[in-house]
Order: C-alpha cells, then sequence, then structure tokens
C-alpha cells in the first residue's frame, strides 16, 4: 500500500526537473483520452444500494440530523459533515469540536462520496458506511453515547422513530437496533453523490471546461498527480505516506499504522478523493493547511518533490475548482 522503491525512484527522477511545465495542452477529444486512461466519471450510484429502499433512506436521512444521538443533544452526524449547507460535507474545521467542547486529532472527511472510498476514516479503519455510522456516536470525544444501549433507548422513546424503523425494516420483531441505526444512515448517505463540469467534459462537453481548466488538468495529468489521485474519485482508492519525498512537518499523527500494526503503514493515510476539493477545506489529515493553492504547492513538494512555479500551481487550482460539485438543492434538514 505504500510506496514501492521503484515508483519512488521514478518519482525522484521526476523532481529532478521541479519546475518544467507540462506540453502544450491537448485540446478536445485528445485530452479527454488522456484523462480517461486514469480517471473515469463517477457511476449513478454506490456499491450496496440494492437494500436502500426509499423508506431506509428517508430514516437515515433523519437519523443522520438527529441531535439527540449525541450525550447532551448538541451534535449529530451533520455537525461535522454538513451536507445541507454548501460547506462540501464537512464543517471547515481543522479538527471538529465533539459534544462535550473538546476536538478530535483529525480533519472530518467528507461524507459525500463516501461510499466509493476503499474504506472509511483517515486510516481505513472502517470497512464499509456501516461501520463508519456506528464510531463517532459512541466516540466519547465526539458525540459521546455511553452504550449502544442508551441510543436505541433514545430512539425507541420516540413514537415518529417507532414508526420510521418499522417501515424501513419490516418484518422484524424489534427493527430498532444499532445494526438497523447503522444501515439507515449509510442507506442515506449512499445518496449524497456528486456532479461536477469534469464529469461532463470526460463524457464528451468540451465546453465544460475553461482554457485554464484544461491546461491545470493536463499538468494534473503531467507532473505525477494521479500516482496517488486517479480513479472516479480522484483518490479514495489507496494508501499512501504523506511526504514521500519531502518530509511533513507533523509526525506525531503515526496514521495507518495505528491500525495495521505494520511498519510500513508509519505516516500512512488514505488518499484523500479531489471531487468537491474547493469547498472542504481546512487540508491534509490535521487540517493544517488553510487554502488550497497552498496545499497544492505542499503536496507537489512533499509527494513529488516539484516546486511548482505560480502559473502550474493557478492552473492546477483552476482545474480543481472544475470538481466542484453543481447546485442541485442538497440535503436539508427534515
Amino acid at each position: 500500500m505504500n510506496c514501492s522503491p521503484l515508483l519512488l525512484i521514478g518519482l525522484l527522477a521526476a523532481a529532478a526537473t521541479p519546475t518544467a511545465f507540462a506540453a502544450e495542452t491537448p485540446h478536445g477529444q485528445a485530452l479527454r483520452a488522456k484523462a480517461l486512461e486514469l480517471i473515469t466519471p463517477l457511476p449513478d450510484k454506490m456499491p450496496g444500494t440494492e437494500n436502500d429502499t426509499p423508506d431506509r433512506v428517508a430514516l437515515g436521512e433523519k437519523l443522520f440530523f438527529e441531535k439527540k444521538l449525541s450525550l447532551n443533544g448538541s451534535q449529530s452526524c451533520n455537525s461535522c459533515h454538513a451536507v445541507d449547507q454548501g460547506k462540501g460535507g464537512v464543517d471547515n474545521e481543522a479538527t471538529s469540536p465533539g459534544a462535550m467542547g473538546k476536538r478530535g486529532g483529525r480533519n472530518s472527511p467528507t461524507v459525500l462520496n463516501a461510499g466509493f472510498h476503499l474504506a472509511q476514516f483517515w486510516d481505513g479503519r472502517a470497512a464499509t458506511l456501516e461501520d463508519q455510522a456506528k464510531g463517532p456516536v459512541l466516540n466519547p470525544i465526539e458525540m459521546a453515547m455511553p452504550a449502544p444501549e442508551v441510543v436505541i433507548e433514545r430512539l425507541t422513546g420516540d413514537p415518529a422513530y417507532s414508526a420510521a424503523f418499522k417501515k424501513a425494516f419490516p418484518g422484524e420483531a424489534e427493527p430498532i437496533n444499532y445494526d438497523n441505526f447503522a444501515k439507515a444512515v449509510a442507506a442515506f448517505e449512499r445518496t449524497l453523490i456528486t456532479r461536477d463540469r469534469f464529469d461532463d467534459f470526460l463524457k464528451g462537453d468540451d465546453s465544460a471546461l475553461s482554457d485554464k481548466e484544461k491546461a491545470g488538468l493536463n499538468e494534473f495529468l503531467t507532473i505525477g498527480c494521479t500516482t496517488c489521485h486517479y480513479g472516479p474519485l480522484l483518490g479514495g482508492n489507496n494508501y499512501k505516506k504523506v511526504g514521500i519525498v519531502n518530509l511533513y512537518e507533523n509526525v506525531s499523527d503515526k496514521g495507518r499504522i495505528e491500525v495495521t500494526k505494520e511498519d510500513y503503514d508509519e505516516l500512512v493515510f488514505k488518499v484523500p478523493s479531489l471531487r468537491n476539493i474547493a469547498l472542504t477545506g481546512p487540508y491534509f489529515h490535521d487540517g493544517q493547511q488553510a487554502t488550497l493553492p497552498g496545499t497544492v504547492q505542499k503536496m507537489a513538494w512533499l509527494q513529488l518533490g516539484v516546486d511548482l512555479k505560480p502559473e502550474q500551481a493557478e492552473q492546477l487550482v483552476a482545474f480543481l475548482n472544475s470538481l466542484t460539485d453543481k447546485p442541485r438543492g442538497g440535503a436539508k434538514k427534515p
């Protein structure tokens, strides 16, 4: 999962010409074909939707906004992963405040498109959306509920939830349980698929991107960004060390090694998706990179050993802005 010796040699070789620009930008079909070798449009559905009925999705949406799932009634899933405020599925905080005022140790990743990821959380410790949904509710720093039984007690005491769980999980003797809570939340999250102009371009619309955005896409495809950011999400499908070529300053968070206990996973994190990246700052697992231009510069230096020229960075940022979700109303608080 980490960088192989051959890959590292290739990255170091690329770093030998750190200020070289990509070749002249191909146009239209040529650029599209180049992009489609490594990146594809987002699918219409996420994996696992076969059991997601409208009633289950509606219940999951209500639960996603439900503050009684936190100990003091102050936090919901949406508090850290806002899907109703144009924030791109995050709270735009470096680290998120929990129910009792304490902050977590990592930046809250976006919930949008999350079901397409190979795993959940920065370290991949949850295999599925269902597994992820169960964690924050019981985390003492996040929503701080003491036990699943307390969660179920609160939901059972609400007649509206009793009816909604029966509709969402028909035929079950006791439909309100912690597994079903997670299934419903995951069903709602599987509806949170973004749609952007870059996919329009990939599907054949040459006018979807400006000339500057196309130049940025060509840079992205040429200088090495796709070593980590490839596939439909432009990330979210692999793990990499932060600081492959140049060391990142923050080495206190050891990353995925805490999950796998394997030495090669030290300072390794899930590569974030770049979909909606212009909306989801601050950046990195520790939330210490405030701006997208600064993050682009930083990543090029850390991962590729490339010192970007200002025009290169501007073009790359322009391209990344084409990955912003189109206005679509989005989820609204029930």
